[in-house]
């Protein structure tokens, strides 16, 4: 590395910290008090893997390269999706892997604070300041480990921001990691990504309902999940016995201690997350023959790398569930295309209607049960 090089840092980007809540250790009480989130970030930053290396010239090029690519992707997204972000609704953010773990650490705190009023409540003994102090620092650096793995992995992220101000994340080093590991034209996959994050940005924002609705039902099954100080003993029991199971299905931790009617709520949520992410994938290739020469190639390649993981990094995908994330951009594009292809752009919409007109779990993979049931 020359003087002149360094690891990438998009710092011109700012996420903007949520405002801090009072703590207290009653019911009611802020996560703050038991998790570290100042902690969980400087861990994050500490021990996050360095980006690829630029100059300093080369990292504002990029991340100027970056804005321009999603502001072209905001009307041809906008025209091939028929939705349309309203008037100042907040831009994307070029961010580094620091961002966006800043970023994700203060929505985990406010998705997480009902789940801690929950633990509060059913504890019968108060715990020390002392205690705390130090179970929030281990918890914040377990948490700032995970993000720091997680950061180097997205490429771009619809933040949000329960409590906050939601955002479009471009985080810009891992761009510039993957476009020159598959190879591919820089100017053609920066495009290419901003299509697929563009078209999350509209969706959170031309639908109004659809980001509350998520996270209230996301807030409400992290509660439910929560264990009590009883119930962490059978829980250790449950991840001895089922671990396999969840190392063959890769559906992450949580199904080990999910009851059948939690099963039920995941797979409510999981077909949500699959239209959006399949959504997105079909806008994006859709829009991009027009604009993107190199798509084919660019679709063909990443492709490819999403199912090439080994080793540690393959079993961290599975422990996580992102291994199940990546079923979720099939099974929803199928989706999308086989709407569409049979009611056209303005008939699949109607998917955006209402929490009810969302694909059920089983209609996901059967596209023509979701047109019989709303359309008739």
């Amino acid at each position: 590395m020359t003087d002149s090089e360094h690891d990438f840092d998009a710092a011109p980007d700012r996420v903007t910290p949520q405002q801090p809540r009072e703590l207290s250790l009653r019911p009611g009480a802020s996560s703050a008090a038991y998790i570290d989130y100042e902690f969980a970030k400087w861990t994050g930053r500490t021990v996050v893997k360095a980006g690829p290396q630029v100059t300093s010239d080369e990292a504002a090029e990029i991340v100027a390269d970056l804005r321009d690519a999603a502001a072209e992707a905001e009307a041809p997204v906008a025209e091939t999706s028929r939705l349309r972000a309203p008037e100042g609704a907040p831009p994307p953010l070029v961010v580094d892997r620091a961002g966006w773990i800043s970023a994700n650490v203060d929505s985990f705190k406010a998705m997480i604070d009902p789940v801690i009023d929950k633990l509060v409540a059913k504890r019968r003994v108060p715990e020390s300041p002392t205690a705390l102090a130090i179970g929030g620092k281990v918890t914040g650096a377990e948490m700032g480990g995970l993000l720091a793995y997680l950061s180097s992995k997205i490429l771009g992220q619809y933040d949000l921001a329960p409590g906050g101000t939601p955002q479009l994340l471009l985080v810009a080093p891992n761009v510039v990691e993957v476009e020159r590991k598959l190879e591919v034209e820089p100017r053609d996959f920066r495009r290419w990504v901003a299509m697929h994050e563009e078209t999350h940005r509209v969706q959170f924002t031309a639908v109004p309902w659809l980001r509350e609705h998520l996270i209230a039902r996301s807030q409400s099954l992290a509660v439910d999940l929560a264990p009590t100080p009883e119930e962490i003993g059978k829980r250790l029991e449950q991840l001895a016995r089922n671990l396999p199971e969840v190392m063959s299905s890769g559906e992450g931790l949580g199904q080990i201690f999910a009851t059948p009617e939690q099963k039920a709520r995941i797979a409510e949520l999981t077909a949500v997350m699959s239209l959006l992410e399949g959504h997105a994938d079909v806008v994006m290739d859709d829009v991009g023959p027009s604009i993107i020469p190199t798509v084919d190639e660019i679709r063909r390649k990443f492709n490819a790398r999403r199912s090439n993981a080994v080793g540690a990094d393959r079993l961290l995908r599975k422990l996580l569930g992102i291994e199940a994330k990546m079923r979720q951009y099939r099974d929803g594009a199928v989706f999308v295309r086989a709407v569409t292809d049979e009611l056209g752009r303005d008939g699949f919409n109607a998917v955006w209607s209402s929490p009810d007109t969302l694909p059920k779990p089983t209609e996901i993979l059967d596209p023509s049960a979701w047109v019989r049931r709303v359309h008739g």
